[in-house]
């Protein structure tokens, strides 16, 4: 059947079985009659429970237990669930039908855990651990096959009470796993689940419990053991993208580069299988274990992005470490994907995707970084040509302090919108001069990189009684990222400027924009090498020397950590050889 056919099937079933517990209504309970009575409201709690209709099955179980006991003469009250429980165990415990209260105490158990109650669970436990002890032992059975064989009309159940003993167990072990896991309890977590691996399960419970053991022994800082549990679970059940994922987490933190992006390419390839998104499982059990593994603390556990938003990692850490051509081709696939979808949906289902200009930007470094010069500029156009026209002539940025957090809210979600395309524009003009560099074009890199510095000085911030002015270093740290990024790609443009003038022996020029780059961008390495080179042109070599050995003291690796590509300093173009300069330092001589 279709899942749609099926649940019309099962509405039907529902609405059959409450027909026949209506018959039963009014009519005094008898001994005779008990096993039929109790089947009937077990097939009818089944259906309920798995449509989620807990409420309605949880009265119809109280009902029932509340009638059985009246043969018992026994009226149990208690405080809670639980309590009231237990009494009813004591009560029937010798009598005909204390296995069919055993039933419906399965159900019990599988609403409780259905509506992460399992802090009730871990109250009822030592009930629940002699329930599965009598139910896997077949204690019941052995009446309710005799009852069959002596007559065709012996009640019949729609799913068998000892296999939900046994996913129960399983799912409890899991969503208790995964609980304690979510309270720093990892070693707790790690006992109970190490346990519960040898249940009788489906392989895609059995791989969830090796996936969790993981997860523990990776918050207990023991990465290459919870490789290897990673590994079980991708062992037991191929499709278990979690254990995938976790792995691809772990090689990060170890920073084993290559096979994290071997195992963010795996990834990426079982995310685009139709599979993927919804586990097989084992037989065709009428409980199914997402209805009872639902848990935050598991959902999270089992979070796992979505394929797009694994293609763009998959695209920058190929640029970033080496393999170019690969996250080049990537990122196409990437802005391929992108326009042949419905663009809402997509980002709705990954959010972790920068927004599309930013996707342009970082396909064009990339493109720009395997010397594909006019593939990078047509990208860059793109980014420009929608957002030239909306392009503010002037934005001043007031300070954050000196507003309401009403009037904040609503300005800096205008300022930042037009902050952003503002940034995208020069970060294009960038691309678009190192391109032209990369084309010794120095004339038009000249231009390319002034279009860039002009859209920048656009933006000036303000404080009440001040007249707007030019962002200062104060200034970037209290508005926050969104000048961080500003300051750097204006050291970036002047740095690019300053770099082709030296080509074209424009000295002073090429001087004043390297020290206003430095000035904007103190650790940005080309315009400190470079404004060494000027100087020394210049005959100024021991300021040359103070400038090369302050820039070769800079840590660019931290600075440029977690930078989008488009706005990290270019490895090509003019370079300078450190070996070679610091030859000149050593003939230079002391001073």
């Amino acid at each position: 059947m279709s899942r749609d056919q099926s649940q019309t099937h099962l509405r039907w079933c529902s609405s059959e079985f409450y027909k026949l517990l209506r018959k039963t209504q009014g009519v005094p309970p008898h001994p005779d009659h008990v096993h039929l009575e109790l089947s009937v409201v077990y097939n009818a709690c089944v259906c309920a429970t798995v449509q989620s209709q807990f409420t309605e099955a949880q009265l119809l179980l109280t009902q029932a237990i509340q009638r059985a006991l009246q043969m018992t003469s026994d009226d149990p009250v208690a405080p809670d669930l639980p309590a009231f429980w237990r009494k009813v165990l004591r009560s029937v415990v010798n009598t005909a039908f204390n296995s069919c209260v055993l039933d419906l105490l399965c159900l019990q158990w599988a609403m409780w855990l259905a509506t992460c109650q399992l802090k009730t669970i871990q109250e009822f436990k030592e009930e629940l651990s002699s329930l599965v002890e009598t139910r896997g032992a077949g204690v019941g059975d052995d009446k309710r096959s005799e009852a069959r064989g002596k007559t065709s009309d012996a009640p019949l159940l729609v799913t068998d009470p000892r296999r939900l003993v046994e996913l129960l167990q399983i799912c409890t072990s899991i969503a208790q796993g995964a609980e304690r896991l979510s309270e720093d309890q990892s070693s707790e977590a790690l006992s109970g689940l190490q346990k519960a691996s040898s249940l009788p399960a489906p392989r895609t419970l059995v791989a969830y419990v090796h996936l969790l053991s993981g997860s523990c022994l990776s918050h207990m800082n023991c990465p290459q053991m919870a490789l290897q549990c990673y590994r079980k679970a991708l062992e037991t059940d191929s499709c278990c993208v979690c254990a995938l994922y976790q792995s691809m987490l772990i090689y990060r933190q170890l920073g084993n580069t290559q096979a994290e992006i071997q195992a963010l390419r795996l990834l990426h390839s079982m995310l685009m299988l139709p599979s993927a998104t919804v586990p097989a499982l084992a037989g065709t059990h009428l409980f199914s274990p997402s209805l009872l593994l639902c848990s935050q603390s598991l959902s999270s556990l089992l979070l796992v992005p979505s394929a797009l938003s694994v293609l763009h990692n998959l695209a920058l850490k190929c640029a970033l470490h080496g393999r170019v051509s690969e996250g080049v081709e990537h990122y196409l696939d990437l802005l391929a994907a992108l326009h042949s979808e419905d663009q809402h949906g997509v980002y709705a289902e990954a959010p972790r995707l920068p927004r599309l200009p930013e996707l342009y930007l970082e396909a064009g470094a990339a493109l720009l970084m395997a010397r594909r010069s006019a593939d990078c500029m047509a990208l860059c156009n793109e980014v420009i040509s929608t957002t030239l026209e909306l392009l503010p002539e002037r934005l001043v940025l007031e300070d954050p302090e000196e507003r309401s957090e009403a009037e904040t809210r609503d300005v800096t979600a205008e300022g930042e919108d037009k902050m952003a395309m503002l940034l995208w524009a020069g970060a294009a003009y960038l691309l678009q001069g190192h391109c032209h560099t990369h084309l010794k074009d120095w004339k038009q890199a000249v231009n390319h990189f002034t279009r860039c510095i002009n859209l920048l000085v656009k933006v000036r911030c303000k404080k009440t009684g001040f007249q707007p002015q030019i962002p200062s270093a104060d200034m970037v740290v209290k508005q926050g990222s969104d000048l961080c990024v500003l300051q750097r790609l204006k050291g970036l443009s002047l740095a690019g400027r300053g770099i082709a003038f030296t080509q074209t022996n424009h000295l002073r020029e090429a001087l004043r924009d390297l020290l206003l780059s430095l000035q904007a961008f103190p650790e940005c390495v080309g315009a400190g090498l470079w404004c060494g080179e000027v100087l020394w042109r210049l005959g100024r070599r021991q300021e040359a020397v103070a400038c090369w050995e302050k820039t070769w003291s800079f840590t660019t690796q931290s600075s440029a950590e977690g930078l989008p590509l488009y706005l990290r300093e270019p490895q090509s173009g003019p370079l300078l050889d450190s070996k070679e300069l610091r030859h000149r330092i050593q003939e230079l001589g002391p001073t």
